[in-house]
């Protein structure tokens, strides 16, 4: 539950948006502010809960700062431009008919024509 209505870097959506449109309820968004008395242990429970979650957040940032800096170490990008000779990966395509295991691993080599994006 926690992945699903956490905010991603890539997307900057939580996968709950992304898949069905809207958040899951959770328990502590019943604990509303506006009541007019909340009881003692809902109180303390609602309080209890948000300590968890900032320490979790805390402990959860340096992982993902420390994963980004590794992946940015060993991901290089590639640098394209228009008149460069490329190979498309045949990994992905559904359209190859027969045994895959014969096919060549890569189309190509095709001109790039225009960049995007």
């Amino acid at each position: 539950m926690a992945h699903k209505t956490s905010i991603h870097a890539s997307t900057n959506q939580t996968p709950a948006i992304i898949e069905k449109g809207l958040n899951p309820k959770l328990p502590w968004d019943s604990l509303s502010k506006d009541l007019v008395e909340i009881h003692p242990t809902a109180a303390s429970f609602k309080e209890m809960l948000e300590k968890a979650r900032k320490h979790a957040v805390r402990f959860m940032e340096d992982p993902f700062a420390y994963a980004k800096e590794k992946w940015e170490k060993s991901h290089a990008t590639a640098d394209f431009e228009v008149g460069d000779l490329v190979l498309v990966s045949t990994t992905n395509f559904n359209n190859i008919k027969g045994c895959k295991k014969l096919k060549d691993s890569f189309e190509g080599p095709f001109v790039i024509k225009a960049l995007h994006g």
